[in-house]
């Protein structure tokens, strides 16, 4: 067994009316990639706060490299070799990437009034090599790809001589090949000896990375295994208190008589959205894949008018429409959930209520005044149908976990009676327990008629949920299979079909 560089026992924290980390232990060993999971709420996030000085514990103990460990804050834990890099990048996007590395430490020439920036790109070009990154330091960052400035976090981090490097959902924004990419430069730091602690909800991910896996629920420690020996469901029952079944659908649900909602035909709008024909049916729930920049998001967006349709047609209920912007959609019966829910979706500022109801205030005016009492029953009615887990109807959106905020953009599209449902990337950054309740509740929609379209950059999903399956690359649609005849290599072999 390798050295432990991190032990964490009995700590605790609470918040005003919530008891946050109850008892929770933690250990981690030099160069192990150590997986950190539990459901959004778990606490996984505040024991890492803890570490990092974000937050002082209330009790317990940690011990780093032998000693007891104290940092007053996030400054001091990196000075100290603990670094951190969270889902939501925190960089300059205006300068270049030597300079984003150095930033608050740059190299100076002689007398030190001038920034010396060919020293500043040497040193880049070494830390890079180091970590076998290929990276221009002279490139500003924000030309980068997310997952090229996600690398120049790690390698700034790295930079400050760390033992420790915490990942936080890092691969959530990547792409195959940029995760592939991501998980060699875990590998080399692990081989010279960096420790890391590896937070995500793909559970295909842990089985690749890591060596352990350590379970939270509640704000409780739940146990500690090797990832090789214990199974993905195994890992899941930890988390949950349950067993979770993810089976793909072996057939469709929707009957053949069944009558045409959507019909869009030789839809032409930007650069990837190239002649796109297809139709969906009462009750049905499509399933778009593709890789990214197929153009998926980008035909939702067309057909929601977020973006100019340059040519093509839109029927719905056999009957064309003119779809110029997003309110004639919502007029027409769409609503559509983006991949960036807390960009597009909603305010995160407001509250339950005014979220739940913000398309459909005109349904409920009273001359120059909202009905209140109305607003609130039918937000209430939804909380309960959807199950939403908040403290009260005026709690803050931003104060929600990431599934219960997912339910209340559906709330908001069902309180507006939306027959047509455009969900983008519906589980990104979810846990696998909220998952499989947006899963169900997606299920139940289509049986009470909902149709819908599902976009999933993740195959098994896909493959769980749609009756039928829509495949994309380059902005055409190149591949159409009934769920029956679908797998993941068809689908890949349609989603890298060039024309």
């Amino acid at each position: 067994m390798k050295e432990t560089v991190l032990s964490m026992n009995k700590i605790h924290k609470r918040f005003t009316g919530v008891h946050a980390l109850k008892g929770v232990d933690f250990e981690l060993c030099e160069g192990e990639v150590h997986a950190l999971v539990g459901e959004n709420g778990a606490g996984k996030s505040t024991l890492m706060k803890t570490l990092t000085g974000i937050f002082p514990k209330d009790s317990g103990e940690v011990r780093y490299m032998g000693k007891r460990f104290n940092p007053r804050n996030p400054k001091e834990a990196l000075e100290m070799g603990i670094g951190i890099i969270h889902q939501e990048l925190n960089m300059m996007d205006h300068l270049t990437v030597a300079q984003n590395i150095f930033i608050g430490r740059e190299s100076t020439k002689a007398k030190g009034l001038f920034i010396n920036e060919k020293e500043q790109n040497r040193k880049t070009a070494e830390l890079f090599s180091h970590l076998n990154m290929d990276i221009d330091p002279t490139e500003t960052l924000g030309k980068l790809t997310v997952g090229k400035q996600q690398m120049v976090e790690i390698a700034k981090a790295v930079s400050h001589d760390l033992k420790i490097l915490i990942l936080d959902e890092p691969s959530a924004a990547l792409t195959l090949t940029e995760i592939d990419e991501l998980f060699n430069i875990m590998r080399e730091l692990a081989s010279q000896g960096v420790a890391m602690i590896y937070i995500s909800h793909r559970m295909d991910e842990i089985n690749q990375i890591t060596d352990r896996v350590t379970v939270m629920r509640d704000g409780e420690y739940v146990g500690t295994a090797k990832t090789k020996e214990i199974s993905k469901d195994e890992i899941i029952n930890m988390m949950v208190g349950r067993v979770i079944y993810e089976q793909p659908k072996t057939k469709s649900n929707v009957p053949e008589d069944a009558e045409t909602v959507l019909k869009i035909n030789k839809l032409n709008a930007g650069k990837l959205v190239r002649d796109v024909s297809f139709s969906l049916k009462k009750g049905e729930i499509i399933g778009f894949a593709g890789l990214m920049g197929a153009g998926r998001t980008e035909t939702a967006r067309a057909i929601f008018g977020a973006d100019k349709i340059e040519s093509g047609t839109i029927e719905i209920n056999g009957k064309p429409v003119r779809v110029k912007s997003p309110m004639e959609a919502v007029a027409h019966g769409i609503g559509y959930l983006s991949e960036d829910r807390k960009r597009y979706g909603l305010a995160v500022g407001l509250s339950v209520t005014d979220n739940s109801i913000i398309a459909s205030y005109d349904d409920y005016e009273r001359g120059l005044f909202i009905h209140a009492k109305k607003v609130e029953e039918i937000t209430q009615s939804f909380v309960d149908k959807l199950q939403v887990k908040t403290p009260s109807l005026d709690q803050l959106l931003k104060n929600l976990s990431g599934g219960n905020q997912q339910k209340v953009v559906i709330a908001k599209w069902l309180i507006k009676n939306s027959q047509i449902l455009i969900f983008d990337e519906p589980t990104r950054g979810i846990d696998v327990g909220a998952k499989s309740e947006i899963y169900a509740l997606m299920n139940e929609l289509a049986k009470e008629g909902k149709s819908i379209i599902m976009i999933s950059s993740e195959l098994p999903e896909v493959l769980r949920m749609s009756d039928r399956v829509v495949v994309m690359c380059e902005g055409r649609i190149t591949g159409e299979l009934d769920i029956k005849d679908a797998t993941q290599e068809s689908i890949m072999d349609y989603a890298t079909m060039r024309d």
